[in-house]
This record gives structure tokens, sequence and C-alpha cells, in this order.
């Protein structure tokens, strides 16, 4: 019989985490150039196309595109009277010279997938979006806005049954070329600056050809992968000191304590303030009625090995009753007659070295180890039109830790667009407390691999109930076990609820037919981080998420598409989560095993052949996990946290 062999490794060196330097000027050897056009071959099936006015262009990156200079892929060109063609390996681009603008008159890219011929040509539509991912599902049931049956709208993402894709840079912005990239916008407006890809029904070839121009998605540290414990409640220092006792005392693992905003002045939250945001969620300055010392509770803390981050809503900018407002207003020159709040603003480079100097790296030397960038109001800069906050947010928060080289950056915060795969971890906000929206979450994450935003962190459990009467509230605990075993499947292991006593997450407190279930999920997930860790390192190198679609590995079968559930837990462990009560103690699952394996189910043993739909029933403590047989599946013993150390 095949066997599944668990083992220990040294994982990989530290030092591999985030971006090379930005190379945005190509080769000019990949560069064909005809009077206002020109045509960049980045790789054989990746091509920049460019027709500019004033037939100046532009090599600067953009939020998007950050690097171009690139190994020069074969290609030949061949030109006419009247066209040029480039052809590749993958593609044969056509187009018509000296006729302006690219239209469907004068540019023709063809492709073969196999056999099929495949001609695209500016204004086709892509039909076949495989769907990328949405900033939040704040207020979401499901699929679905709370109380209406509007769909979240997830965007677009890289991949298409098509076998192709298209992305228009020409309105994006560009960074400038200063010690620390700027934000600018293009100069030049009348401009087009396309990047068509063609990749057939090779996606994983797609996602690993865009980390080569758009960046590669940084390897969170350790012991980002343990239990991160999250709950918005207004804790003091003394609390959270009992809380991790009772991890200890219970013998569960625990790496990451999140204090939510409450570990700041929060007075006035009943009000909007001067710039129509609630009053007291920005804030930078110890609530001391909570946190008498902060630097000897984050000392206790370190002295625990956990790591901490703080939340924060910055759309407030520095009001005057913070502790770091004399110093900020000095260092803007803001006139302080009247004590007015200093405005926010993103796109001011002077305010955002004068927020991370002044405001934020003397917390972090308290013992802050990376921050939880929460909402930001209002969509767009004031300053620079059409600027979202979240995405320059992002790239701020995250650089900024890179340009200290102290660690390696970890940015926890919400999606803000294509690029954000650079910033990592992502935040995906107030989802209700119901099976339908635990149904949701496999395929919602699942789908954010193809943006490469491939760790979502959910509030596990969900985070609040919805619109229902206090008496309705409680509990099942049914729903947070299955919750918490999909939870431990998924990229990040992050429980997280509203200021609701209704609502009960901490593990000892419920039955113990629940919670002895729910410290072994816990434990085998500590048991997989270097299986999980490993599979991290590939998505640096390859940019193929830990969870991802089962369309990547089986991409010519209809049930890779129609099992929207099923995933791939990186390359050896199939999940289909389970999320519908059980019936009469268990819990009937259909599961797509792939045909080119045996396949070994987790729980029970059980060895099952591939190329099938199997009908499989799970107990309460039971899980559908499949391993390939015949894998190497490397685990840990059972740990107190990731700072211990492992004998390999």
């Amino acid at each position: 019989m095949k066997k599944i062999v668990f083992f220990l490794f040294v994982l990989f060196s530290m030092q591999l985490y985030g971006q090379p330097t930005q190379q945005p000027e190509a080769n000019p050897a990949a560069i064909v150039k005809s009077g206002n056009v020109r045509f960049t071959v980045l790789t054989p099936g990746i091509i920049r196309m460019e027709w500019d006015s004033t037939g100046a262009f532009t090599d600067k990156a953009s939020f998007v595109v950050i690097n171009r200079n690139l190994s020069v892929p074969k290609f030949k060109k061949s030109e006419s009277g009247s066209s040029i063609t480039i052809t590749t390996d993958k593609l044969v681009l056509k187009y018509k010279k000296g006729t302006g603008r690219f239209t469907d008159k004068n540019l023709e890219i063809a492709f073969f997938d196999k056999k099929n011929k495949t001609v695209w040509h500016p204004g086709l539509k892509n039909t076949g979006n495989l769907k990328g991912t949405y900033r939040t599902l704040d207020g979401c049931r499901g699929k679905y806005f709370e109380g209406t049956k509007n769909e979240i709208p997830i965007e677009d993402g890289l991949l298409s049954t098509n076998g192709w894709t298209f992305i228009d840079d020409s309105n994006n912005f560009l960074f400038d070329q200063s010690d620390w990239n700027w934000v600018q916008s293009r100069e030049n407006k009348n401009v087009q600056d396309f990047y068509f890809m063609a990749y057939g029904k090779d996606y994983k070839s797609l996602l690993s050809d865009f980390t080569k121009i758009a960046g590669k998605v940084p390897i969170p540290p350790r012991y980002a992968f343990g239990y991160w414990w999250s709950r918005y409640w207004n804790y003091s220092d003394n609390e959270l000191r009992d809380l991790v006792r009772n991890f200890e005392k219970y013998q569960l693992p625990l790496d990451v304590l999140v204090i939510d905003m409450d570990w700041h002045k929060t007075k006035g939250l009943n009000r909007a303030d001067e710039f129509g945001q609630t009053a007291g969620w920005t804030g930078y300055t110890w609530e001391k009625s909570l946190f008498p010392d902060p630097d000897k509770f984050l000392k206790w803390v370190k002295q625990k090995d956990l790591k901490v981050t703080l939340n924060l809503h910055p759309a407030s900018g520095i009001p005057a009753d913070e502790m770091q407002y004399a110093d900020f207003a000095k260092a803007m020159d803001f006139d302080t007659i009247g004590h007015k709040s200093i405005p926010f603003e993103v796109a001011d480079k002077r305010y955002m070295k004068n927020l991370f100097n002044l405001v934020l790296h003397p917390i972090e030397k308290q013992g802050i180890d990376f921050w939880w960038l929460d909402w930001q109001q209002w969509p767009t800069s004031k300053k620079l039109e059409g600027l979202s906050n979240t995405w320059w947010l992002n790239y701020c928060f995250f650089t900024d830790q890179e340009r200290q080289g102290k660690q390696r950056p970890l940015l926890y915060h919400r999606w803000g667009g294509l690029g954000n795969h650079r910033y990592q971890i992502g935040f995906s906000g107030d989802a209700i407390i119901d099976w339908e929206t635990l149904d949701y979450q496999p395929y919602f994450t699942t789908t954010a691999s193809n943006v490469l935003y491939g760790y979502w962190s959910h509030d596990l459990g969900g985070h609040f109930f919805g619109n229902i009467p206090d008496d309705q509230k409680k509990m099942d605990p049914e729903l947070y076990t299955r919750w918490m075993q999909f939870g431990a499947l998924s990229p990040i292991f992050r429980t997280h609820s509203t200021k609701d006593p209704h609502i009960v997450k901490d593990i000892w407190n419920f039955p113990h037919e629940y919670s002895s279930i729910i410290t072994e999920v816990v434990n085998e997930r500590y048991a997989l981080v270097p299986y999980i860790y490993t599979m991290a390192r590939k998505t640096y190198d390859t940019g193929i998420s830990l969870c991802r679609p089962m369309y990547y590995d089986y991409p010519e079968k209809q049930e890779a598409y129609s099992f929207k559930n099923e995933y791939m837990f990186g390359d050896n462990l199939l999940v289909q989560p389970i999320t519908a009560p059980s019936q009469n103690d268990f819990s009937d699952v259909k599961v797509w095993l792939p045909a080119g394996n045996d396949w070994y189910e987790w729980h029970t043993g059980t060895m099952l052949k591939g190329g099938q739909v199997v009908e499989r029933k799970f107990l309460i403590s039971e899980f559908p996990i499949y391993v390939k047989a015949g894998s190497i599946i490397p685990m840990y013993p059972k740990l107190k946290n990731l700072e211990e150390k492992v004998n390999d």
C-alpha cells in the first residue's frame, strides 16, 4: 500500500520576502517601435502595446507593472510596407502601420491552445473570466449583502477559460524614481498602454509570468501561520493577560495577539468628527484606563513569545488631543490656532513620512510587530484625484517596513486592487454569522488566487449576527466547529467578532464535545505549518497560492469548475469544507477526486481511487481532507507556538 511519509525538515532562509528594486525599463532588444506605437515582448505569452500621441512613451513603473527588464524571449519581427508582425512561441501580433490608435481594425493577436485558434482584437469581450476578489465581506450573508439580493461584485481576475487576458494600464498611476518611489499621474493622458496575455489552459504559467512583471507575493513570517486571537472588545491589559493564561491552561498554541481599536482613546464614538468620520476611530495615544503601562504590558507579551498588532483607522488625521499633535503640527508647518485636527492625506509624502517617523515608529519600538490597517473611510485621495486611499496606504505601510529592514515585512489590510498582492495579508471584514457565509468563504478565498491575493484572513466563526433580535442570538457550536476546520485549512487562522456578549469564540467555553474537537483542529493546523510554510515559499517562487481552485491542476475537467468549494491546499492536500449542518450526527458530502492519483482520506484512513465523485459521511470530529497517495507532508509535533525551537 502506498504510504504518506511525515517528517520534519529545515526550512528556508528568511531573506526572501519582498520585492526586488523596480526595473521598469525593458531591454531594448525586446522592443519593436514604429512611429507612435511601441511593442515590448515581455515573455512568450505577454506583450505590451503602447500608442502615444507624442511618441514619447513611458518607462516608469505603474501600480500594476513594476518590472519589464526581463530576459528577452525568442521572437521574430517581420515588416512589410503596410504592417508589422511579431511572432513568439505562443502568439502572433499584427498591426497596420501608421494607422494610429489601436482598434479592432488595425490590431489583432492570434494564438493556439492545442488545436483551437483564438484571434483577439481591442474591444473583444472576455466571456470566461474566472474572477478575482473584492475588498470586503462587510455586512454580507453568504454571497449577498445583508437584506438584499445584490451579489458581492467580485472583480475580474487574471484567468479566463477563453485562454487570454487583457489589461488596460493607460489610466493607471505611475511610480516616480525617488528614494521612496512615490505616486504620480501620467503627464500625457492621450495614450494607450495595453498588456495582452495568452496562456490557453495553462493557468499556472500565466500567474508565474505575471509575478515577473508585477512583483512577487512576499513570504509572511512563519508566526503568521499560527493562531491569531482577535476580538473587538475593550480589553484591559490584565484581561489580555488572563486570556493568554487561559491559552496556556488549556494547552492551546497562540502566536498573534490582535488588539482592536480600543487600545487608543475612542471617546466620542457617537458623533461624527470634522472630516465626517466617526469620532474616535482614528487614534494613536494609548488609552491609559485600559493600558496604564503599555511598555510593561508589551514586555510581558514578548516574554510569552507572542506577536502583537494594533488596529488603525487613519482617515481623521492627527486630532488635537493626540500626544503627537504638537510635534506633528510643527513638522507639517500646520497652524494650531483653534486646535484643529491635522488632515489626513495619503498622497502627501511629507505627511506620510511624519506619520511613520513621529507617530508609528515610536509605537513599534514599544513592541508592536505589524499593523492592522483597517477601513480607510473616504475612497480616494483629496490631493490626487482617483488615487485609492486603500491601495496607496497598503503600499506605504508595507514598503516602510521594507525600508527599515529590521524584519520580514507583514501587513494586515484591506484589498485595494490589482497589484496589492505585493502587500500580503488581507482582512475580509465583518461578515454575518451563519451557514450561508461559511459556505461562501471557500470560493471567495480561492478565486482571490486569480489575482495572486492568496493570504485572505477571515473572521472565523463570523463577525456579527446581522439583523435579528437579541433573544435569537446564540452561537451554534457545530457551525463554529466547522468554521474552525475550514479556517485551519485556509491561509490565515484568525478568529474575530464584534462587541456582542452573545458571541463566544473562547474554545474552553464551548461544551467539551466541541471544545475537544476544536482543540485538535488547532493542533492539526500547527502540525501542518512546515508544509504550509513550504507552500508559501512556492507561492513566492511561482505565484501559485496556498489555496487554489481545482482548475489550476485540472483545467480540462468540468468538475474542476463546478465543484466551486473544493480546492487544493498546497500541492498535495485536497479539501472540501463542510458548510451545512449535519443530519442525524452525520454530514453527507460529495467530493470529486481527480484521476491520476489515489487519495488518502485523512481522518478515516480510507484510500480512494481518483477519477470519480464519491459521497462520504463525516462525524463532527471528521473533515474531508484528501492527500495524494505517496505525498511527503512535513509536520511539527505539538507546540506551544511557532517561536518554539523544533529539532529537525
